[in-house]
Order: C-alpha cells, then sequence, then structure tokens
C-alpha cells in the first residue's frame, strides 16, 4: 500500500492511500470525462492515435495467426481459440495501456453525449476519424506484414491460417457478421470499463484479457481486426508467388471483396450498437441519468 505523509504535532505521519480498483459509479463518471477530453483532441492528434490503435490490434491478430497456425487438428476447437484469444488481448493491451484510439472503445462516448458534455457533431467527429485512422493502421500494418514475407512461415502454415481467417469473415451471411459485431463489442466495452477501474498497469491488462479471449474463442466479430484479417488475406492471394502455393498444395482462394466491405459495414453497426447502446447508454441510465447526479 502506498504512504503520504501528514504532518501530526510536528511529526510526520504515514496516511494509507487506497489502491482498491473503482467502484462502478466512479467508473461511470471516468468514462464520461474521458469522453469530453477525447473530443477535444485535435483531428491530427486524434488519427495519429486511431492509426496506431489499428496497428496495435493488427499486432494481436498477427499475435494470434501464429498462434493458431497448425494447431487444428492437433488441439480441441475451443482450445485452440482460447489460445488464440489470449494472445489477441495484446492488441487491447497496447491500445489501453500504450496509449491509442479504438472505434470500439470510443463508442463508450456515448455517455458523456447523453450527460449533455459534449455535442453530437463532436462525437461523431471523433468516431469518423477514428474508424479512418484505424483503418488505414490495420490495413498498413498487413501490407507490411506481406512484404515482410512472414506469411510463409511455418512452411507456410502461417499464411493458411491467415487465408482461412480472411475467408471466414468475409464470407459470413451479413446479418450475422451484425449480430457477431454487437456480442464482440459489448465484451470489448466491457473490458475497456473494467480497465477505467483498474489502478495499476498489471490490474488493466488482467481486465482486459477475459473479456477479450472469450470474445475471440466465441467467434465474434470485430471491425478492426477486420480491417487486418481481410486486407492480408487479399494480399496473399493477390500476391503470394507461385512457390506458396505449390508447398501449400492448394489453388489461391477467392475472397469475395464487395461481400468484404458490406460486412465490414455491417460489423461496424453491431460493435457501435453493442459498445454505445448496450454497454454506454446501459451504464448511464444506472449511474449517471439526471436524477442520480
Amino acid at each position: 500500500m502506498n504512504m503520504d505523509s501528514k504532518d501530526v504535532g510536528g511529526w510526520s505521519q504515514p496516511t494509507p492511500q487506497t489502491l482498491d480498483a473503482l467502484m462502478p459509479d466512479a467508473i461511470a463518471l471516468a468514462a464520461e470525462n474521458l469522453g469530453v477530453k477525447k473530443a477535444h483532441y485535435d483531428t491530427p492528434t486524434l488519427f495519429a492515435l486511431a492509426v496506431l490503435a489499428g496497428a496495435f490490434i493488427a499486432m494481436g491478430g498477427l499475435f494470434a495467426t501464429v498462434t493458431m497456425s497448425g494447431a487444428e487438428g492437433m488441439l480441441p476447437y475451443g482450445v485452440t481459440r482460447l489460445l488464440g484469444g489470449l494472445v489477441f488481448s495484446m492488441g487491447l493491451i497496447l491500445v489501453i495501456v500504450g496509449g491509442a484510439q479504438l472505434f470500439t472503445g470510443d463508442a463508450l462516448m456515448v455517455m458523456a453525449w447523453a450527460s449533455g458534455r459534449l455535442h453530437a457533431r463532436e462525437m461523431m467527429r471523433v468516431w469518423t476519424t477514428v474508424w479512418i485512422g484505424n483503418f488505414v493502421g490495420a490495413a498498413g500494418t498487413a501490407l507490411l506484414v506481406f512484404l515482410s514475407g512472414q506469411y510463409t512461415f511455418g512452411h507456410g502454415a502461417v499464411g493458411a491460417s491467415a487465408l482461412y481467417f480472411a475467408v471466414a469473415k468475409s464470407s459470413l451471411p451479413t446479418t450475422q457478421a451484425f449480430f457477431l459485431g454487437i456480442l464482440c463489442n459489448v465484451l470489448v466495452c466491457l473490458a475497456v470499463w473494467l480497465a477505467l477501474g483498474a489502478r495499476s498497469v498489471g490490474d488493466k491488462i488482467l481486465a482486459i484479457t477475459f473479456p477479450v479471449a472469450a470474445f475471440v474463442a466465441a467467434g465474434f466479430e470485430h471491425c478492426v481486426a477486420n480491417m487486418y484479417f481481410v486486407p492480408l488475406g487479399l494480399l496473399i492471394e493477390w500476391g503470394a508467388p507461385d512457390s506458396f502455393w505449390h508447398d501449400l498444395g492448394r489453388a489461391a482462394p477467392s475472397i469475395p471483396v464487395g461481400h468484404y466491405l458490406v460486412n465490414l459495414a455491417a460489423v461496424t453497426l453491431g460493435n457501435w450498437i453493442g459498445g454505445a447502446v448496450m454497454v454506454g447508454a446501459v451504464y448511464w441510465f444506472i449511474y449517471r441519468r439526471p436524477k442520480l447526479r
């Protein structure tokens, strides 16, 4: 426990300083304050932080892809998904602890708007700028990964996993992608919520890990992760050398770009509803509606 000094009768006496996590009502206020702070970022700063967040989530996706490569058939389905989820959580840990702006987490800004502390246009500016920045960061990281040839590692197993994710995510029925997006961002925003209540870096990491691992293990859809997974698959499909396909023993798949874009929009909307409505608005109603403040 940290101790501050207090002067008592000329003597410096230690006084305890609590390290307990914030209570939910205090987390709600912290979420509001953070939303107001984000609204005051200028657009270049916001965009740069969003590019970082997209890259961080992409790195989590890369970590998960490598971890799950070749595991299918060797480990039970659930165990493989759990391992992928645990390592994918590195992405959100980097966002929260390292400092960056993620579209899915920024859905909680709706709490500050509901309390009248920022205008809708300010909130929309943040969401639009951050979504675009996230795409640049995630897709840019996919390009770097492709140019590095990292997808050829493990005798092509890493690339095979990357292609599997790209095809699966771009081929989902749009309605299913939408609802999987809602479920995903409920867990992501709960991870952000818990991290807001944490007092130490270790507490934040622990608070983030399990909700994120849960959404990956369950197969939910995260729009920023999909900004990495599908572009990487497309780059491999379009640019991998013949030797890669020969080693893999298969032809290049056909990743439906048009359907991917439709699904990305559906997942984005689902993520927004899951975070802004099912977490942010609900907690605002419980702890921050006017008669309670």
